[in-house]
């Protein structure tokens, strides 16, 4: 498995389209590759912005698909929005040239989109595409990444009713490989002023491409609701 990260301009609202940003900045897709795209870019082409002088707990508030009923230590409010545990609703307050960055309105369905795009553009099914955002892990220090919408690829490797080294069938074990992917990617891409929001992940042989990858079975499987969580006991201060 290779990763390369692709340098770009500088990218500003009201200054290109996402059309345009894939064909000035994605050249060339080989087979069995995932494109990995920074969310910040889809808002910025969907401009998916707000002022600075709006106030900021309100926006969360508008935006957090769940939050929790008061801040933290920090003055940020723990939320869910696109199905992650991201911080402050994913409103980014950094590159944003003096404004805030939401997420973008629906990822799973603009990933979907620029799947269809590249396909026709290079006449090519076996890739993946994944949209990211940074988030903070529960015990851990650092950002690291995770996909808030992919397409082309099956999210989950199951290894159930497989042996393990010593015979014993498994019962439960799936590895999630679009987060997986998506937290290399991030890390490679960087989160300051590297000016790096894609990268391409090349020579994936252990996941299964497909034009009609997540089916609604494998979004229902992958996507959880708060209470089919296994974490779902610390949620209590989330409405």
């Amino acid at each position: 498995m290779k990763i390369k990260a692709i340098k770009t301009a500088k990218i500003r609202t009201g200054k290109i389209t996402l059309t345009d940003f894939l064909n000035q900045y994605i050249k060339h897709i080989r087979p069995n590759s995932v494109v990995v795209i920074t969310s910040k870019i889809i808002s910025i082409t969907e401009n998916r912005v707000a002022a600075k002088n709006i106030d900021f707990e309100n926006l969360v508030r508008s935006e957090a698909d769940h939050m929790a009923k008061k801040s933290n230590r920090y003055g940020r409010f723990v939320t869910f929005k696109h199905h992650a545990l991201i911080s402050g609703a994913g409103i980014d307050q950094s590159n944003g040239n003096g404004q805030y960055i939401l997420l973008p309105t629906n990822p799973q369905k603009t990933a979907q989109e620029i799947y269809t795009f590249l396909s026709k553009r290079f006449k090519l099914n076996n890739f993946g595409v994944i949209i990211t955002d940074s988030r903070s892990t529960p015990l851990r220090c650092g950002a690291s990444g995770v996909a808030i919408g992919f397409w082309g690829f099956a999210p989950l490797k199951s290894y159930i009713g497989r042996p393990d080294i010593f015979g014993r069938l498994l019962q439960f074990e799936r590895a999630n490989v679009v987060d997986a992917l998506a937290s290399v990617a991030v890390l490679v891409m960087g989160e300051g002023d590297e000016q790096t929001p894609i990268a391409v992940i090349q020579d994936i042989d252990f996941i299964s491409f497909n034009k009609l990858y997540p089916t609604k079975k494998d979004l229902q499987e992958f996507y959880l609701s708060l209470d089919e969580d296994i974490f779902h006991q610390f949620y209590k201060d989330i409405r």
